[in-house]
């Protein structure tokens, strides 16, 4: 059967000038999937990619890694939505981003302390009843998702295997439509959203009836490293 490899970005910056810029570690994941993909003999015909910094730089290292170059298609469907704005209307004074890390700096975790409010802050905005505050809405960017993966898994009829480079929402999103469906609760799309790992690995297999979730938020390759297992 063909394959969707979706595989999520990197770790980004967060607390720099540019969150959308790999970190280090970002960069050094990315490179350590392909060369894990190479010794397992994955070699997709096709990569698609959002069109955020920090899914270009993945894909970029994902091919250093496997020792190939690939063709690559870019896809804004794929783009993660903007948790910034979902934040900041949840938390009006993390506009300034100095003000934010000083806040979270006087926590005992800011690591912890920020996911909270960015899953409160994701609530209210997946809630529905606040859409109008907001650039797009939860139904938008599910909607949104759901043509992405219809657009990338037709691929598959030229591409045997495509590799797809996005961001753990929409990664999340595609493995909710998939097994419980489009009227799912939200709760179903933060749970899996909250747990996804920088280049974990969701592999969708595609045959007559269309594509089915086979594995999600693989992580074999970063097991060896617990430094290199990070979430944010």
């Amino acid at each position: 059967m063909a394959r969707l490899l979706l595989i999520r970005h990197g770790q980004a910056s967060f607390g720099a000038d540019d969150y959308d810029a790999l970190s280090p570690v970002g960069h050094e994941q990315a490179r350590v999937l392909g060369r894990s993909f190479g010794a397992r003999g994955i070699t997709p015909g096709l990569v698609v990619r959002g069109t955020m910094r920090r899914h270009e730089e993945t894909a970029v290292g994902l091919m250093d890694g496997l020792g190939v170059v690939l063709p690559v298609v870019t896809d804004p469907d794929w783009n993660e939505f903007d948790f910034q704005q979902v934040v900041e209307i949840h938390r009006p004074e993390f506009r300034d981003r100095v003000a934010m890390m000083a806040e979270l700096g006087r926590t005992a975790d800011p690591a912890r302390a920020f996911q909270e409010i960015f899953e409160a802050a994701t609530a209210r905005w997946a809630g529905g009843s606040h859409d109008g505050e907001y650039a797009e809405s939860f139904v938008a960017f599910r909607e949104r998702v759901a043509r992405a993966l219809a657009t990338t898994t037709a691929r598959l009829r030229e591409h045997r295997d495509v590799m797809v480079v996005s961001s753990g929402g929409p990664i999340a999103m595609a493995a909710t439509l998939l097994t419980a469906g489009p009227a799912a609760d939200v709760t179903v799309w933060a749970a899996l959203n909250r747990v996804t790992v920088n280049t974990g690995v969701t592999k969708l297999i595609s045959g007559r009836r269309g594509p089915s979730l086979s594995t999600f938020n693989e992580h074999p390759h970063l097991e060896a490293e617990p430094r290199l297992l990070t979430y944010r």
